[in-house]
């Protein structure tokens, strides 16, 4: 089908200018009628229907500043995550952001403020809570404010050089087979390791318990099994996801039976290797957010999908699905007479934590970047680094007392942990920006008229949305890990020659 505004055969096209990709008009039209009956109920839904319903709910929670402050960023979260879903641009990482604060930071605790419960315990007085959910408001509007400048900036299109460098960034096909080569040798040693297939149909209590017994990781320090984990999930994922990406988008891939038969071994490999039982669930999400969005580039519905039935996911079956955790003897089923409930008993801390983690700054201060460099040279054993930084989560849950000290860090706990306001104001502005910015790149990438099945942004983008979960969650010197895995991985296959995109296709 021609477009309409497409020029004559005979006519030079021009590839100038940040212009979006023009689609048919038929689409557009009928998006445009769908998204006004949506609309409403959908604002109405998440901003003020479902906010009232948990204000309804019976609880001891006291009607204070610190509620209605709550109930604004709910509200405001909400009114973004509609404008999300009903955006006419497919917008994979700010609106994964939107969910996550409004499940996260503005349902749940919203929950518990009228409910009077918190999963964790807030050490500190009253006020630092109050001060917590102004500065999650106010990261919030510098979030949006570095989105808005990114939307004022016109994208250049990359051009190729003589050279043949300065293209877009592509799938190199002989280094794709060496990441193929790496997933297939590191997850098998990773399986081998654990002791076989059956362990990680188990629980991940006893995937923690084979990892400890292999030798890998010491008292002192988790280097050994975090690179074991790593290696052993990350490059397995990312050779799936290029797969299916040429799969869906290449006829030629889909015809060849070398590609599909590297396809199935690497699903089957994933299957054993990053299933919801031996995962955390955040991964586990990566997983599945990377691989919809890797598999339905195009689809404006698997979009607007995945950020609605997420938010049901997330308040319904999210605090469940920690069932193999543990094994039968360690697991505590969630008793509730409420579906908002374990909403407050349950998983989001991430308000509670930022609230202790002020008290926590005013008796000790500010850190100067000493935890953000933790995170970056996660890689040193402390062996090497005896003073290198803990979690923030620890060492937070070790001063409260804590005998549990797994505990959130939120991204706006890191920034403000090491820079105060200017440092948290600061970077969820650029955060925001970077997050524009990549997805109006990746909406150019996955057109018709994009790099093609070889793009590494059409799989670069789908993953850093599925991982955004466990960055914002935090802490960060747990989330660093798999993603500079995945750095080296991306950067392994990546090349920006353009010999090689007519390879890829």
């Amino acid at each position: 089908m021609t477009s309409v505004h497409e020029a004559p055969p005979s006519a030079p096209v021009r590839e100038e200018g940040p212009r979006p990709p023009v689609e048919p008009l038929a689409k557009p039209m009928s998006w445009a009628m769908l998204s006004r009956a949506m609309a409403v109920p959908l604002i109405l839904g998440l901003v003020c229907f479902l906010p009232a319903l948990i204000a309804a709910q019976p609880g001891t929670g006291s009607r204070d500043t610190a509620y209605w402050l709550q109930l604004v960023l709910t509200c405001y979260a909400g009114a973004r995550l509609a404008t999300m879903i009903l955006s006419t641009r497919r917008r994979l990482l700010q609106g994964v952001f939107w969910m996550f604060v409004y499940i996260a930071m503005g349902v749940a605790p919203f929950a518990q403020a009228v409910i009077g419960q918190t999963p964790t315990p807030m050490v500190g007085p009253r006020s630092d809570l109050v001060t917590a959910i102004a500065l999650i408001l106010v990261g919030c509007a510098a979030f949006d404010l570095g989105a808005l400048l990114a939307s004022r900036r016109p994208l250049r299109r990359r051009t190729t050089s003589r050279g043949g460098g300065g293209g877009p960034a592509l799938t190199h096909p002989v280094r794709l087979r060496l990441l193929v080569l790496l997933a297939f040798a590191a997850s098998g040693y990773y399986v081998l390791k654990v002791g076989g297939p059956a362990v990680f149909f188990s629980s991940r209590q006893e995937i923690s318990a084979s990892v400890a017994q292999s030798g890998v990781a010491s008292g002192e320090s988790n280097v050994g099994s975090a690179f074991l984990k790593g290696f052993g999930t990350v490059p397995a994922l990312l050779a799936l996801l290029f797969h299916t990406r040429r799969l869906v988008t290449s006829r030629r891939a889909r015809r060849s039976p070398s590609t599909v038969l590297v396809w199935i071994a690497l699903a089957a490999v994933n299957l054993v290797v990053n299933n919801p039982i031996s995962n955390a669930r955040y991964w586990f999400l990566t997983v599945l957010v990377s691989l919809l969005f890797t598999a339905f580039p195009s689809s404006a519905a698997m979009y607007r999908s995945v950020l609605a039935m997420g938010v049901i996911g997330a308040l319904v079956l999210f605090p469940y699905a920690d069932r193999f955790r543990y094994d039968d003897s360690g697991y505590r089923p969630v008793q509730s007479s409420s579906v908002f409930e374990p909403l407050a008993t349950k998983d989001y801390d991430q308000t509670v934590m930022f609230a202790n983690t002020i008290s926590w700054v005013d008796t000790r201060g500010h850190t100067y970047g000493r935890q953000l460099a933790g995170s970056a040279f996660f890689f040193v054993p402390r062996a090497a680094w005896s003073g290198k930084p803990e979690d923030t989560g620890v060492r937070v849950g070790q001063w409260m007392g804590m005998n549990m000290t797994n505990l959130s860090a939120p991204l706006w706990t890191e920034l403000w942990v090491d820079f105060g306001a200017p440092g948290l104001i600061g970077g969820l502005a650029l955060i925001g920006y970077a997050a524009a910015r990549t997805d109006r790149r990746y909406a150019r990438a996955v057109t018709r008229d994009g790099p093609g099945p070889g793009s590494v942004l059409a799989i670069t983008a789908p993953l850093i949305a599925g991982y955004t979960f466990i960055l914002l969650r935090g802490p960060l010197l747990q989330a660093v890990g798999k993603l500079a895995i995945a750095a080296l991985c991306l950067m392994l296959v990546t090349s920006f020659t353009d010999r090689n995109r007519r390879r890829s296709h």
